[in-house]
């Protein structure tokens, strides 16, 4: 049997190849919760836009991207008889989740090969679970064998929905889809993501979103470093699961309208 694990970042990779785990490995390294997306996301433009944007803002090479990213994302149209998808809880991993998904629905015969979902929004003894980079090999296993779940193909359906509404970046028609929709099948961790996204896409009457109006807050509090705001942003703010890089792009918002200025470490 030919196996495929998507893992959902370098982290998790590193600490997977001490599993006992068969099978070849994609690295996801996209951030599809950040920059510009567009609903086809098989076309070769989608995929042109995204090499565009993360370069600019992440100061990236095409090349780069082309062997960190598009290589990876071959691996997707190989014939594997089995796929795990490796997604954590919050926005990042889910709307990474939503375009492997989508992706897949678009380039695969979705009859083969078996698809699963390992998607923990807690591990048994981590009361602060911030996600699978932090366990070990055994760990993993561990999620391997407890909670793997085979997806059907209402879960392709709702995670076309789910997608379609997502990039659509509109609130309205996200808050609707949240209220409307009682079934989420085997994505158990969508609808809190979206909630989060939902509050992202609102903007206050500052012209600040809750990322935005959060990390103020805690530069107003008194915290005026780049590690201080991180620290304490990440103590509440769990749920967007973003890197540092993706943080500073508010943070760098902030500082472009004169309402933050940090001071050196």
């Amino acid at each position: 049997m030919s196996i495929l694990h998507v893992l959902n970042g370098d982290s998790t990779a590193q600490t997977f190849a001490e599993t006992g785990l068969d099978g070849d490995v994609l690295v996801w390294r996209e951030v599809l919760s950040e920059g510009p997306l567009t609903e086809d996301i098989a076309s070769a433009q989608f995929w042109r836009n995204r090499s565009e944007w993360i370069c600019e803002a992440f100061k990236e090479t095409p090349d780069h991207y082309q062997q960190n990213v598009l290589n990876e994302l071959a691996h997707l149209e190989g014939a594997y008889d089995e796929i795990n998808l490796w997604f954590e809880y919050d926005l990042h991993c889910q709307a990474n989740m939503l375009g492997v998904m989508n992706y897949l629905k678009r380039k695969t015969d979705l009859s083969q090969p078996a698809i699963f979902l390992i998607c923990p929004d807690d591990y048994p003894g981590k009361e602060d679970f911030r996600g699978m980079g932090e366990l070990n090999a055994e760990e993993l296993e561990y999620l391997y064998d407890n909670i793997r779940t085979q997806l059907s193909e209402i879960d392709f359906i709702i995670a076309a929905e789910a997608w379609g509404i997502y990039v659509s970046r509109d609130a309205e028609k996200l808050r609707n889809y949240l209220g409307d929709t009682h079934f989420w099948g085997s994505l158990h961790c969508l609808k809190p993501a979206l909630v989060a996204q939902l509050k992202r896409l609102a903007v206050n009457d500052k012209g600040l979103n809750a990322i935005e109006q959060k990390l103020l807050d805690i530069y107003q509090y008194g915290y005026h470093t780049w590690p201080e705001i991180l620290s304490v942003f990440w103590q509440t703010e769990k749920i967007y699961g973003m890197g540092d890089m993706e943080v500073d792009l508010y943070l760098q918002k902030l500082i472009r309208r004169g309402l933050v200025s940090l001071t050196e470490q």
